[in-house]
């Protein structure tokens, strides 16, 4: 009617709802995961949502990044059920300063940072207490995984129960410990690989002649990684059987570098006339200081050597013209990172695991060894001797120990001790 107002009628604020769509997406897709309660691939997601790629693969990075879900080395991505913030795993380095715990350090690293898991990483500095103060600090800190790697067989009962009672799910690098799932090479396998590349070495050059079958050792570590030199052993009984039992000798090298260096160079010394010499280390680190006593006394002829870890400064020496040092095993330590994760992840979603989860082995000989230092460094010449040098410099050594040795005879062969730092 004229002169009337014309009145709009109110709108119904309770049908706004305020809605963010990009969360809404983000929701969906982590309520399936949930419920799915399995891993799952990108094209599976987007097919079940019905959310475009682009914006799927951006909401998944965005959950991984902040620890709601976790992404596995095989772009798979999964739900993980949380009491609190994001994840955060423990790790205990074996020592800063040896180059294969470095490598495990650097792939443990960038797994952690591509699925999007917190990293508390504290050295074991090689020494059996401390890594016991750093369990300690594992369990303040109440991270949800441990992963340790330490040399000490010892104290590998004491870390572990401190670990269980706090019920956190351990991961043991190399050296087993009680209660934790097992992860590393199958050390007995890796060393008959040794073995069978010395013996070949042997029959090659030396015409199946050898004086003496050594076993750098590291005791300390217990049976599962002296299993390394047990392999070596056999390896070579199986290509040389005639060879006499008195002729292979274990001597602990303690997995470093100056003392393997001092015993090698006794038993050098002791041995003058003696001039087809195998020797297989524990680890590279130990190879590298028998290498440099059969350098010091103009002996690399005489002997052959075989370590294990594929590490830099090994493949370095490796493609030195007459080097002794004629291989090494490598654990294929790149992929250490991505599998402890994963490994980790499934021990929270209470998947139940193998006992010992071994990584793939495989020698890696001088022509080798040139092909993947040179990939390292495309710049670096292969046979210029400065690197070693310059690499060894990065190797910090124990100060020098007492040089008195005892023997005592164990299945077989016999075994020399160096004596432990004061």
């Amino acid at each position: 009617m004229p002169g009337e107002s014309l009145t709009m009628p109110p709108k119904d604020k309770s049908k706004r709802l305020y809605l963010i769509p990009v969360m809404l997406k983000g929701l969906d897709i982590l309520e399936l995961l949930q419920s799915e309660d399995r891993p799952m691939v990108l094209d599976e997601i987007h097919q079940q949502t019905n959310i475009s790629k682009t914006t799927v693969y951006r909401i998944l990075k965005t959950l991984v990044h902040r620890g709601y879900i976790a992404q596995s080395s095989d772009r798979h991505y999964r739900f993980i059920p949380r009491t609190r913030g994001k994840l955060c795993f423990g790790f205990g380095g074996q020592s800063a300063e040896m180059p294969f715990s470095q490598a495990v350090t650097a792939s443990l690293r960038d797994a952690a940072v591509a699925v999007g898991v917190d990293l508390l990483v504290l050295d074991n500095e090689y020494d059996a207490d401390i890594a016991i103060e750093n369990a300690a600090t594992f369990i303040r800190e109440k991270v949800d995984i441990v992963i340790e790697f330490q040399v000490d067989e010892h104290a590998a009962p004491i870390i572990a129960d401190k670990i269980a009672e706090a019920k956190i799910p351990m991961i043991a690098i190399d050296i087993p410990h009680p209660h934790a799932t097992y992860f590393g090479v199958n050390n007995y396998r890796a060393g008959m690989e040794a073995g069978a590349m010395l013996a070949d070495f042997a029959v090659g050059r030396w015409g199946g002649e050898v004086n003496w079958a050594l076993g750098l050792d590291l005791e300390e570590a217990g049976q599962l990684v002296q299993s390394r030199i047990t392999g070596s052993f056999e390896g070579i009984r199986a290509r040389l059987p005639d060879l006499a039992v008195e002729c292979f000798v274990r001597i602990d090298g303690r997995g470093m570098r100056d003392n393997s260096y001092r015993v090698i160079l006794d038993f050098l010394k002791r041995h003058p006339r003696d001039h087809h010499i195998l020797i297989a280390a524990a680890n590279d680190t130990s190879a590298l200081g028998a290498v440099e006593a059969a350098r010091e006394l103009g002996r690399e002829k005489h002997v052959a050597i075989v370590g294990q870890d594929c590490v830099e400064e090994m493949l370095v020496e490796m493609q030195r013209p007459g080097s002794p040092a004629i291989a090494t095993i490598s654990h294929g330590v790149d992929e250490y990172g991505p599998r402890l994760i994963d490994l980790g992840l499934a021990l929270l979603r209470g998947e139940t695991l193998p006992p010992y989860n071994y990584v793939d082995h495989r020698a890696v000989t001088a022509d080798a060894a040139g092909r993947m230092a040179q990939s390292l460094d495309p710049k670096r010449a292969p046979d210029k001797p400065g690197h070693a040098l310059a690499l060894s410099a990065s190797v910090v050594v124990p100060s020098a120990a007492s040089a008195a040795f005892r023997a005592s005879p164990v299945r077989g062969s016999r075994t020399i001790r160096s004596p432990r730092r004061p």
